[in-house]
């Protein structure tokens, strides 16, 4: 989401061709993020978003533009690719591997209050449902192996203290597995700005590109922890109860997910640290990058642990 390639107006208008989407009218980068490069397409055709993607290679992209294209006819508002001429979804721009998706309208709220967490709860679960269906499967690319494989990296860069947490948390977490937890396709990265709102109500989720195979309930953590917690990383009682009782009406959790909740949230907080840390000491160059502030996500993780016995529950 960050430029890392610079596309040209002439370039894009003759990578174009290969759609049937009309001519290019304009493209802007898009600054925000910082994980792929994107910009902004206006066609005579209509809007889209055009991805040239960084990190993930060409044969691992089918996954998530299948998944989009799949959630997006079953009602979900995600992106829906746009097809080329030779009915594939991706293409090859300045040497990186590239798409278009449709362009959602609405913005990102900064705060949101009960009433668009309830909604995001919703959504979720209804996402979560509507990939059982999906028949393709990915294994988690920032799961605990990469958590563990991210240590040495980091670690130089942390003062002692957070290296103390950090380890102490990876080795908590190994404890345990929940292989029986229900599982499925997560979104993965479902933050604060990745669903648009439109005269609030939501009007569309983006960025799947996180989206893999993993426990439903991993999905459920990683949105509350950004959706209903305080500027401290405390969670908000009302929020939370808001998001999850909408979720567990359109998917009730199984009474391992409740058992298992608590260490969940912690596992959620611990994946973001980690990365947010990753990115920021160990960043690849270009024109525009945002990274974000790993300690948020530290600051949750250690609320998590200090206030166990208090984390709102899942309930039937």
């Amino acid at each position: 989401m960050s430029v890392y390639t610079v596309v040209s107006p002439e370039h894009l208008g003759a990578w174009l061709k290969d759609y049937s989407i009309g001519t290019l009218v304009s493209l802007e980068g898009i600054s925000a993020g910082i994980e792929n490069t994107n910009y902004r397409v206006t066609t005579t055709g209509g809007r889209y978003i055009l991805t040239l993607f960084e990190k993930l290679k060409a044969h691992e992209l089918p996954f998530y533009l299948r998944l989009m294209d799949h959630l997006s006819d079953r009602g979900i508002p995600c992106p829906k690719p746009i097809v080329n001429r030779n009915h594939e979804f991706l293409g090859t721009l300045n040497g990186k591997p590239a798409s278009l998706v449709s362009f959602l309208s609405g913005k990102d709220i900064g705060r949101p209050g009960a009433a668009q967490c309830a909604q995001v709860g919703a959504m979720l679960a209804s996402m979560h449902l509507a990939g059982q269906s999906y028949p393709l499967a990915m294994e988690n690319p920032r799961g605990p192996k990469w958590w563990k494989a991210a240590l040495p990296e980091i670690v130089p860069f942390m003062p002692a203290p957070e290296v103390v947490l950090l380890r102490e948390e990876v080795r908590f977490q190994s404890l345990y597995r929940f292989s029986d937890l229900p599982r499925g396709v997560i979104h993965g990265d479902l933050f604060l700005d990745n669903v648009l709102f439109d005269n609030d109500r939501i009007a569309g989720v983006i960025d799947f590109y996180f989206a893999c195979t993993d426990a439903l309930l991993y999905d459920l953590a990683i949105t509350v922890n950004d959706w209903c917690v305080d500027a401290g990383g405390k969670l908000d009682a009302e929020r939370c109860a808001a998001l999850l009782d909408a979720y567990r009406r359109i998917r009730p959790c199984t009474a391992i997910e409740r058992g298992a909740w608590p260490v969940m949230l912690r596992a959620a907080a611990l994946r973001f640290w980690v990365s947010r840390l990753y990115d920021l000491h160990l960043p690849r160059p270009g024109e525009i990058t945002h990274a974000k502030d790993p300690g948020h996500f530290r600051e949750i993780l250690q609320q998590h642990i200090a206030h166990e016995h208090e984390l709102p529950q899942l309930v039937t």
